[in-house]
Order: structure tokens, then sequence, then C-alpha cells
């Protein structure tokens, strides 16, 4: 009897247990009651009839990523590329993504596959590489009109990688290496233009510099000369000076002695005669050609000229 009535409390724990759903957060359940739609279970805990309610779809509602498998695309200059991709999406309604389509994530995939096969045969290759973005907007916004029946969301689509094949590859590494070779090629032309610019430059500055210090050196040994010459004038000048204020003065000297003895003026002009006489003969020992002068027989009167500038020379009394 004991045995019986556990049995009993078992089978009514499990139909209790059955007639209980608990669903996870960011979840949405699907429950069918005989055969037909009956209720959407979201997060939480849920009773449900045994034998007449069933669980029948389970969706997670967070956003996924499906792998888009690579695929050969022709673009418009008919070039082949294989191109794969990363589709994001989410549920937003589990009753249209339960009962529209058989395989939601499937459809997808194939949608994206056909659309991105579409959009590559509008562009040429290099363009296929410089306008991702572009392709990608394309893209999801016909995955999300087409999807939206289904109760999907697609969010975005990106485009992982593009494989052209290897004869595209090298024909394009040997563009790119041609390229980099101009650009490097004109840059190394500019660097020297600008090289030889900085030279005349600085060349032209060194000449303006040395023309300037040539012009300053000038000027100032100008300047200096101009100088020495002022100073040896004036020195010069007080040389001369003071010459004849020595001979001035020994004349006036001589002067004196004369007039305070009249012997002196005697011995005087005697010596002037034998000066007159010497010099005339030194005169004539310089050279073969001698000028006699027309009063060379007049020598007194040269002595008394003589003796006559002496006296003037003599202040008076």
């Amino acid at each position: 009897m004991l045995q019986i009535v556990v049995f009993i409390v078992i089978l009514i724990v499990i139909a209790f247990l059955s007639c209980i759903k608990i669903v996870p957060q960011k979840n949405a359940w699907i429950v069918e009651r005989v055969g037909k739609y009956h209720a959407t279970l979201n997060a939480g805990l849920h009773p449900i009839l045994p034998l007449l309610d069933q669980v029948r779809y389970k969706h997670d509602l967070k956003e996924v990523a499906i792998d888009v498998p690579p695929q050969q695309c022709v673009t418009r200059d008919n070039i082949t590329v294989g191109i794969d991709g990363i589709l994001y999406l989410q549920v937003i309604d589990p009753v249209r993504a339960s009962y529209g389509i058989e395989n939601y994530l499937f459809a997808c995939t194939q949608l994206a596959q056909t659309t991105l096969r579409s959009e590559v045969g509008k562009i040429d290759l290099d363009s296929a590489f410089s306008e991702r973005a572009s392709i990608n907007a394309a893209i999801c916004t016909e995955l999300d009109k087409a999807s939206d029946p289904w109760g999907v969301k697609v969010t975005r689509y990106e485009i992982r990688t593009i494989e052209p094949p290897k004869s595209v590859l090298d024909a394009m590494e040997k563009q790119m290496r041609a390229e980099r070779e101009k650009r490097a090629s004109i840059a190394e032309s500019e660097g020297e233009r600008q090289s030889r610019i900085n030279r005349a430059e600085g060349e032209k500055q060194e000449a303006i510099e040395k023309s300037e210090g040539e012009k300053t050196r000038r000027i100032n040994e100008a300047e200096g000369r101009a100088k020495e010459i002022r100073l040896v004038a004036e020195a010069k000048a007080q040389e001369i000076r003071l010459v004849a204020e020595a001979t001035a003065e020994s004349i006036r000297m001589v002067a004196d002695v004369i007039r305070a003895n009249p012997d002196a003026a005697t011995a005087m002009n005697l010596r002037v005669a034998e000066s007159y006489v010497k010099e005339f003969g030194n005169l004539a020992k310089q050279g073969n050609t001698l000028v006699i002068p027309s009063d060379l027989a007049n020598i007194a009167g040269f002595v008394k000229t003589a003796m006559t500038a002496v006296s003037s020379t003599t202040p008076k009394a």
C-alpha cells in the first residue's frame, strides 16, 4: 500500500513539473495547444496544460553572428574573386520566425550570398576593395527588407576577406610596386630640388654676407687711411712749425749777436761767402753739365742779401 502511495506522489510531482516551464532571459518559447499556436512564453515561470500544450520552438532573442561561407563572385571587369563575410541578425518576432519560414538562419545566409554576388557584379575589382562600406550597407538593406516577414532584423553585414586570383594579385603587386617606386622617385626628386634651392639660397646669402663684409672692411680701411693721413699731416705740420720756430729763433739769436758785436757781422759775411763758394763747388762735382748763374761774380750782393734777411728777422729794440 505504501509503495502505491509513493508511486502516485511521484506521478503527481512529475505532472506538476511538466506543467511548469521556466524560460531564460532573452528567450522566447512558442507553445502549441493541440497542434495549433497558443502562446509565446517570455522570460520567467509559466504554467501549461500537460498533454495538450507543447513547446514547439525555442528562440534566442539576442543578436547572433552567422558565418557566411566564401563564394566566387564575378566583378564588372570579369574578375573572379572569393568573398566571405559575417551576418549579424536578431529575432524580433518569435511567432513569424517560427511559422514564417522553415529555417531563417539558412535563408538569411543564402540571401546574403546572392545579394553579395549581385552587388559585386555592379563594380570593378578596384572598387570592391575601396567600397566595402557601401557594399555592406546595400546587402544589409536588401536582407532587412527580405527578412521582415520572417520576424528577423538584420542589423549589419561585414565583408571579411576578398581574395582575387593569384595572377591578379601578382599584377596588383607589380602595380603597387611601380606606384611606390614612382612616389619614391618623385619624393627623391623633390628632395633634390629642395636641396638645390637651399644650397642656392645659402650661397646667395653667403655672397651677400661676404660683400657686406668686404664693403665694411674697405670702409674701415679707407677711414683708417684717412685718419692716418690726417695724423701724418698734423704731425708733419707740427714738425714744420717746430722747425720753423727753431730756425727763426736761431736766426734771431745770430742777429742779436751780430748787432751787439760789429766784428761779428764781418765774420758772418765771410762765413756766408765761404758757404756759397763751397756749395757752388759741390754743385759742379755732381755731373758733367754745370749751369752758371748770370750774377756769379756778384758774391757780395748775395752776401748782402743774406745779411739783410738776417737783420729783418731781428726784432727792433
